[in-house]
């Protein structure tokens, strides 16, 4: 966990549970805040309410991310380009997301942890998809899971929501997909757009709690919203969806290159760290640090 400072700093204010109003002060014996659950993003959607999503990998930005009352932190396969080092989404295994998902989920006090299932894990049967969901929950500790794939993986998601395990959909552009689909693509354009619509519809009624749409056009994706009973997730999806979900690498500018069109830097974090570590290491060689004050 974080400093002391920071911990009381994060226990100023308890937010309350997501569609409830404002966070509320914490009283003056302290108490854990309140879970998001499940059905409080399905409260959303019924109140026309939004809420946020953010990716999580270790125990800081879930703790950050937390005591800023993101609803939902996704342990996502981007840890493969975004953590691991890989190019794409797809090395990422299973063995490896699964401590980065006990960080996240161990730190969360409030958000909603949601694992994503990796290129390989689910694909070959619903048995096996049933298998590695349970994994993520049990030692993952997450309290649901996200696959990618429309309307063919309802049985899965039927299966996997049997079996007790809570399903986030994912359809649109799915990153695990990339080579079948030609490339990082917006889907549902046009003629395409039914296609989406009856995913949404498909999988929503297989058992899944939430359908992500990424990269959409706007207007296909305020008709999967218009469609399905439950919350939706848009990334690059226009603003029609109940939720949002960016990289937080991307949204804190400390991923570097060429952005995509869908996201919003809130900081600019990687100039911070360089201009950190710049200083450190010009310290170091020159004398300045450690100084007596530093020193026992």
């Amino acid at each position: 966990m974080a400093s002391n400072s920071s911990e009381s700093r994060a226990s100023a204010e308890v937010p309350a549970p997501y569609g409830s109003g404002p966070a509320q002060p914490a009283p003056a014996a302290e108490r854990k805040p309140a879970k998001v659950r499940i059905h409080h993003l399905q409260q959303a959607k019924r109140d026309g309410t939004r809420f946020a999503m953010l990716t999580a990998y270790e125990q800081y930005t879930a703790e950050i991310f937390d005591a800023a009352g993101i609803e939902v932190l996704l342990v996502g396969d981007s840890a493969s380009n975004n953590v691991f080092g890989n190019e794409t989404s797809l090395p990422v295994t299973v063995d490896e997301l699964l401590p980065l998902c006990r960080a996240v989920a161990r730190t969360a006090q409030r958000a909603l942890v949601v694992a994503d299932l990796p290129f390989g894990s689910y694909e070959v049967s619903a048995e096996q998809a049933v298998a590695t969901g349970v994994r993520f929950l049990k030692e993952g500790l997450a309290h649901a899971v996200k696959i990618e794939g429309g309307a063919y993986y309802a049985p899965t998601v039927r299966a996997m929501v049997q079996a007790g395990v809570p399903v986030m959909a994912h359809i649109g552009f799915t990153p695990q997909s990339e080579h079948a689909l030609g490339g990082y693509r917006v889907q549902g354009r046009g003629d395409d757009a039914q296609r989406l619509i009856d995913d949404a519809v498909a999988l929503a009624g297989a058992g899944a709690f939430c359908v992500l749409m990424e990269m959409v056009p706007a207007e296909t994706a305020a008709a999967v919203d218009a469609a399905v009973d439950v919350p939706t997730v848009g990334i690059g999806a226009g603003k029609e969806t109940t939720g949002q979900v960016l990289v937080w690498q991307d949204m804190a500018g400390l991923r570097g290159g060429r952005m995509a069109k869908f996201v919003k830097q809130y900081a600019d974090l990687r100039s911070t760290l360089l201009d950190a570590a710049t200083q450190y290491g010009n310290d170091v060689r020159t004398g300045q640090f450690p100084g007596p004050e530093h020193s026992f």
